[in-house]
């Protein structure tokens, strides 16, 4: 059956045939996550490649913990290293499968819902994605100091944006592509928020003061770490400041990983979903939590947010992005009965 029929039966025929409303979750859940994951991996290869060159803390060590503060993944990684050690993390973040925030684990992640869209996805997608899902489950810490990390880091990053270029290219503009989106932009709006959160937060010395060496310096890792150097510097080419670096991580307009405009596209994407009449009641909730995140980012300038608190602005960010995503799988795909029917077995099966 072809990609099209498939799409209209899963997308199309939902509300008319209630039987196969779990078809839409089912693909809507995976597009999300398929976005999200491979957004994750290209964000967490920068990280690694960055951290190495240019992140150093007060010791003047490279600065590893940052990452596994960044990701919130203390109690596991503990659970499984005793120290922070470049080995250590590397391990953690590329190669291990207990770790589901490693790199390995994320692409499997990727594969399983490729594999689970199969039938809505381009055949030039399901391509590219499996083989380089297989070259990131053959990858081994022995690959890393044979090849160097930045080599490897540059090779994922290479990869996800090619994913990122065919899909624009080849995916089918439909529902499954909005839930793709949502999945795009949600995971960059997390991730530039705990960027700026961890990253200067916890390599800064108290001692520094704002403007010093080590100071500037930090802030272009974060910079670096959020792919925006380039773009930071044709606006701002001789001052580096912590206003004018959060102002431009948040409320620019021509960023493409700013807060700002994640949230102008999670706006529109959930407004494109809301003109399907079946799905507007469902949307509505989520349009006002993202209009409200929208205001009191307009509301602000960067001088207020650092004034007020930077770390309390951003953590109620990533609480209200946390919030939004359960709401949209409520809305979407909601948790099925812990005993399903027999015909919702076998549907599921």
């Amino acid at each position: 059956m072809g990609a099209g029929i498939m799409t209209q039966i899963a997308f199309g025929l939902s509300s008319v045939l209630p039987g196969l409303n779990h078809l839409l979750s089912r693909y809507a859940e995976s597009m999300m996550w398929l976005a999200r994951y491979m957004e994750r991996i290209e964000n967490l290869a920068r990280l690694l490649e960055v951290t190495e060159a240019f992140v150093r803390g007060p010791d003047g060590h490279t600065g590893w913990d940052s990452i596994i503060q960044l990701n919130s993944d203390e109690d596991r990684f503990f659970s499984l290293h005793d120290s922070a050690t470049e080995e250590d993390v590397l391990v953690f973040y590329v190669t291990e499968r207990a770790n589901p925030n490693s790199i390995k684990a994320m692409a499997h992640s990727v594969r399983e819902n490729a594999r689970a869209v199969r039938p809505l996805i381009s055949t030039e997608m399901w391509m590219q994605l499996n083989i380089f899902t297989r070259w990131v489950q053959d990858l081994e810490f022995s690959d890393i100091r044979l090849n160097s990390l930045s080599s490897i880091c540059n090779r994922l990053k290479q990869e996800c944006q090619t994913h990122f270029g065919i899909t624009e290219g080849t995916l089918y503009r439909d529902q499954a592509w909005l839930f793709y989106l949502l999945g795009k932009h949600l995971e960059r709006s997390d991730q530039i928020t705990r960027l700026i959160d961890i990253r200067y937060h916890t390599l800064l010395p108290q001692e520094e003061k704002i403007g010093s060496d080590i100071d500037i310096t930090q802030w272009a890792s974060v910079l670096r770490s959020a792919a925006a150097y380039h773009a930071f510097r044709r606006l701002q080419p001789v001052t580096t400041t912590p206003a004018n670096v959060v102002s431009f991580l948040l409320k620019n307009e021509g960023f493409p990983r700013s807060l700002a405009i994640n949230l102008s596209q999670l706006d529109s994407t959930l407004a494109a979903l809301a003109g399907h009449r079946s799905l507007r009641r469902r949307c509505s909730p989520l349009q006002e939590r993202v209009a409200e995140l929208r205001v009191t980012l307009l509301d602000q300038t960067a001088d207020d947010i650092i004034i007020r608190g930077l770390h309390e602005y951003m953590t109620w960010i990533q609480g209200q992005l946390s919030l939004l995503q359960a709401d949209i799988a409520e809305a979407f795909w909601p948790a099925m009965p812990e005993k399903p029917c027999a015909s919702e077995t076998q549907m599921q099966a």
